[in-house]
């Protein structure tokens, strides 16, 4: 298994084999560091993470930029919509410890063989967030995720992997419970969270559906070992977590065991 700092471009396919297991940044070493910013992702690559997870909408003058909420308030010392704000005014604002709020290029560029998990935030930005996967010759090195409805068709369109929809997933998790999958599916990975309310979404019977299929499963945000070390166990291709060093230091030792 090969650690977040040795990735390379051949090692692009981690996020798409249904075998794993792998660790992968949220926001990158977010429970540290200021989440979605450069030093953040830094500091999940120096931990070893095999893959990072960010978020991505679009500034007021339609550049892709790094960042969760709708607002820069919680994050940053400034204030206001990221859709009213310019990528220029964004980046006056510090988003802890120095850092600014990057730009998917620069992201990119920072970290050009290190496979990602994009969660677009809204479809204004889709168009955008393609032609600076394109400009960088990314598009295979991404998964691109969403939340919104029509946000994904975009990159499917222009042949960019994507996540299973909030509705294919709740589709195929109902077929699962009769052992049964749809014949047709247009993604490349299921990313979902371990609950949803009162429903386990990442079951048994969903997982072994997957892997039946060849579909990697990504559960989020997990930062309990044990959790992470029974996920591991029932096929889950890969843990989101906001502490990588610990997971990758618990998959290691599960590794070794293994061998030993």
């Amino acid at each position: 298994m090969p650690k977040g700092s040795d990735v390379n471009a051949s090692d692009i396919g981690l996020l798409t084999d249904p075998r794993g297991p792998i660790v992968i940044g949220h926001r990158g070493a977010s429970r540290n560091f200021p989440e979605n910013t450069l030093l953040s992702f830094q500091k999940a690559v120096d931990a070893g993470v095999h893959a990072l997870e960010f978020d991505v909408q679009s500034s007021r003058d339609g550049v892709p930029v790094v960042i969760h909420d709708p607002t820069i308030d919680r994050t940053t010392n400034g204030s206001g919509l990221v859709t009213g704000i310019t990528r220029r005014d964004l980046q006056r604002w510090d988003a802890g410890h120095g850092e600014r709020i990057p730009t998917l290029a620069d992201v990119l560029d920072a970290f050009p063989d290190v496979p990602m998990l994009l969660d677009v935030k809204t479809s204004r930005a889709s168009k955008a967030v393609i032609d600076v996967l394109v400009d960088h010759g990314a598009k295979s090195q991404v998964i691109v995720g969403s939340f919104e409805p029509g946000a994904l068709r975009p990159f499917r369109e222009a042949a960019v992997p994507t996540t299973a929809s909030r509705r294919e997933t709740t589709v195929w998790w109902a077929a699962s419970r009769i052992g049964a999958s749809p014949p047709i599916r247009a993604f490349s990975a299921f990313s979902i969270p371990e609950r949803s309310g009162r429903i386990r979404v990442a079951d048994r019977r969903f997982l072994r559906r997957a892997a039946h299929r060849g579909i990697p499963v990504h559960v989020w945000t997990i930062d309990d070992v044990e959790t992470a070390a029974r996920l591991w166990s029932w096929g889950v291709s890969g843990i989101v977590t906001n502490q990588p060093a610990e997971l990758v230091g618990a998959l290691a030792r599960t590794e070794q065991e293994r061998y030993e």
